[in-house]
């Protein structure tokens, strides 16, 4: 292709995203400072643009004009062995920010989330929202976010490509029930745990008025919101059920009461939005809720999402597996206090600072210092439970941590179909793993590592625990096809390097 042919080609695209997201040329002129004749050039492939350019053009029109392709996958190389010294600073949390993301849809003023993660998932959902019509911008260092949504939802033009490759756009059902009579959404992806059914969202969709059907791609969604003269009562208490349900309650004009809630971390984060949006909230950190909401929204908010219990998880854990001294910062310790109980009672050494309250104003944080630890394993099986109890998530590092503790150890992961069966691959770096079933297996330790190449399973949390093994496996391994762990991570190798881990990032050709 020529150069006036790749102009032609470049100003064709900008010239259809200008139109998509309601852009006259002069309006878009004036936002990049430039002139309406500039921009009739560069659209008929008339004027040679520059790399920056295209940057400006897709910050004001909320949509990536142009990406570079990298053909193959990202594998991490890890040279192992090496202890682990230093501090390093909790993140935000994934699951608050793509829940909060979701719930933008139910303001019609500016919602700006402050240092949000730049990870996979969120980039996910941002692009869905591109595709309806949403703007969205990072702003500044500190990855904030702004998101201004039009007055009508482009829902027929919904990424479905970026849609299928996240669970979170099941969340879309409860912020636009009140909005839209008909709509579609794709089938969820992400991790690949086994089925997850979606009639829970269902249950406590139901009595606000909407229904689903199920096709071979897509929710087709019928609402007709109606009074709603009954308790939900959740038929199972999770996250992303409960945060469906309260997107719903937000725009109910009434009162409704949620039984059976979870007040797992990212709910309550999502609570905390809905105040400031004007929504009254009673019982947040309970499973009961009572939301009175309000039947519109429009005003500008800003809000800080909490640290992530998760990746604070993720550093003990790498701690505990490499036998090092570290200090993980910004720690939010209401969601890790079991967890940190649990392994106290295995040997895990460790001080807690001072508490003090994160950016929301609510969440409570403390710096934990991580000592040399004798491990043993512990006398009762390793299993999750709704929070106040080990969060399912972190059970997968706790499995981590007990292949180095004395003894042998259960861990029963009941809520995931099949994630048990990921602690086998812990195996191929030598560790003693026995499956019971395709949900408890038996570790026995302490582990002597070995290096090992492995391809990363199609899971979140289980990848992260085959990276930690790794840096305690003298030698260099290889994890292939990292995607799922930069779908929940932001920067993880270079931050893990920051405390004296050495991975390479490698893209295969």
């Amino acid at each position: 292709m020529s150069v006036e042919e790749y102009r032609a080609k470049i100003g064709n695209l900008i010239q259809e995203t200008r139109l998509a997201r309601g852009f006259t040329q002069a309006q878009l002129a004036e936002a990049l400072g430039t002139s309406q004749s500039a921009i009739n050039r560069i659209e008929k492939g008339g004027q040679n643009i520059s790399v920056e350019m295209i940057a400006r053009i897709s910050d004001v029109l909320s949509s990536n004009i142009m990406t570079i392709n990298h053909s193959g996958k990202i594998n991490f190389r890890v040279h192992g062995g090496h202890k682990l010294s230093g501090s390093i600073v909790t993140k935000t949390s994934k699951n608050a920010a793509v829940a909060l993301l979701c719930a933008s849809l139910l303001n019609q003023g500016k919602t700006t989330l402050r240092r949000v993660a730049r990870i996979e998932e969120v980039n996910r959902i941002i692009e869905v929202l591109q595709s309806i019509g949403v703007k969205t911008r990072w702003v500044g260092e500190d990855n904030d976010l702004e998101i201004v949504p039009p007055k009508t939802l482009n829902l027929a033009h919904i990424d479905i490509e970026a849609a299928k490759r996240t669970r979170s756009i099941i969340m879309f059902l409860g912020p636009l029930l009140h909005q839209y009579s008909e709509f579609e959404l794709p089938f969820a992806g992400g991790c690949n745990l086994g089925t997850r059914t979606v009639e829970p969202h269902m249950t406590g969709l139901e009595p606000f008025g909407l229904s689903v059907t199920a096709t071979n791609s897509a929710y087709v969604a019928t609402s007709s919101p109606h009074a709603v003269n009954r308790t939900i009562l959740l038929t199972e208490r999770g996250d992303t059920v409960t945060e469906n349900v309260l997107m719903a309650a937000a725009r109910y004009d009434g009162t409704v009461t949620i039984r059976n809630a979870s007040p797992n971390y990212m709910v309550q984060d999502l609570c905390y939005f809905l105040q400031k949006l004007g929504v009254q909230i009673e019982g947040i950190g309970t499973t009961t809720l009572r939301v009175t909401g309000v039947s519109k929204i429009d005003t500008d908010v800003e809000y800080f999402p909490s640290e992530d219990p998760i990746e604070a998880m993720s550093f003990i854990a790498a701690a505990a597996v490499t036998d090092s001294e570290l200090t993980v910062e910004r720690a939010p310790i209401e969601f890790l206090e079991i967890e940190l109980a649990v392994l106290a009672g295995m040997g895990l050494q460790y001080e807690l600072s001072e508490e003090y309250t994160a950016r929301n104003g609510f969440t409570r944080l403390v710096d934990i210092r991580l000592k040399h630890s004798q491990l043993v394993a512990p006398k009762d099986k390793l299993h999750s439970m709704p929070f106040p109890g080990v969060n399912m998530d972190n059970l997968p590092f706790l499995g981590l941590i007990a292949t180095m503790a004395k003894g042998r150890t259960l861990v029963h992961d009941w809520s995931y179909e099949n994630r048990a069966i990921y602690f086998t691959e812990l195996s191929k770096l030598n560790a003693q793993i026995e499956l019971v079933d395709p949900h408890r297996v038996y570790i026995t330790g302490p582990t002597k590592w070995k290096h090992a190449d492995v391809v990363a399973p199609p899971a979140l949390r289980p990848s992260v625990v085959i990276l930690l093994a790794m840096l305690a496996a003298p030698g260099v391994s290889t994890l292939r096809d990292v995607y799922s762990i930069n779908r929940g991570y932001e920067e993880l190798a270079g931050r893990l390097n920051s405390l004296g881990a050495q991975i390479d990032t490698v893209r295969e050709i």
